[in-house]
């Protein structure tokens, strides 16, 4: 079953409120369909009044990308993102993960306690369960988790609407296993955020030491060749072969891929 594209962009706050808002709007008026920032705790403001601001400032869909599910306790997530729903009217996608790389320094300089990893995925399972219970029978939360291996991934399979993968340097072959589990699900649809378009890095969604000439010499999927054009070819091989049709871009490039988006999505 081949889905219909849809385009989100990443866009942390790096400078001061206006210049950051008046981003949102440039972005809503490009025809992307979803407004994304990280969960970088201290580096700039909290998600959820982050989004709820962009969410009252333009009609685009928000989302966290991704909430670190060991920043804060199960029940206290589920209830920010059902809040979120609720005061974006729907319009809210809620991301969740285990944490990035390096995830325990930050935890340890935090005074929060360091978990293993398969702590951390029942404490996604619990964040959901709850997530669930809040929203009742008349609302239904859209949940994208970031995954990777095996435990992650069924889990995934059971309770996420979006999925999307912790890639770093792994090459199309290997990718396009890890999709292939879900690309025929006809409930769950695959993302893939792609860091890197030409030799730009995008902020917050690739680490410090991005090499692009690396990723290109493994073929990886989480770049893109800074030609619209080509870019628009890659895009569609990638939803041909492994099946993603929800592509992430960072704020910085999202003018240059404006005319990909309207391209693909029609508008």
């Amino acid at each position: 079953m081949v889905k219909p594209f849809r385009f989100g962009v990443v866009a942390p706050l790096m400078g001061d409120v206006a210049t950051w808002r008046d981003s949102a709007r440039r972005i809503a008026d490009l025809g992307y369909s979803t407004f994304l920032v990280p969960d970088f705790p201290l580096t700039q403001p909290a998600p959820a009044p982050m989004l709820a601001t962009v969410a009252a400032d333009t009609g685009l869909r928000v989302g966290a990308w991704v909430y670190a599910s060991p920043f804060r306790p199960p029940w206290m997530t589920a209830w920010e993102a059902h809040s979120l729903s609720l005061l974006t009217e729907g319009r809210f996608e809620f991301g969740i993960g285990t944490g990035r790389p390096g995830i325990e320094d930050e935890l340890r300089d935090k005074g929060l306690p360091v978990v293993r990893p398969a702590e951390r995925l029942a404490e996604i399972g619990a964040t959901i369960a709850a997530l669930r219970e809040l929203d009742g029978p008349g609302l239904h939360t859209p949940v994208t988790m970031a995954v990777l291996g095996p435990k992650a991934r069924a889990l995934a399979a059971e309770i996420a609407d979006t999925v999307t993968f912790a890639l770093g340097p792994q090459p199309r072959a290997e990718v396009a296993r890890l999709a292939a589990d879900f690309r025929d699900r006809p409930d769950i649809e695959l993302a893939l955020a792609v860091p890197v378009v030409g030799d730009a890095v995008a902020a917050h969604m690739g680490p410090p030491d991005t090499d692009p000439a690396a990723l290109r010499a493994v073929d990886a999927v989480t770049v893109l060749p800074a030609d619209p054009v080509a870019a628009a070819e890659e895009i569609q091989r990638r939803r041909e072969e492994m099946g993603f049709s929800y592509f992430i871009f960072g704020a910085a490039e999202a003018g240059r891929l404006a005319p990909l988006v309207a391209e693909l999505t029609g508008r």
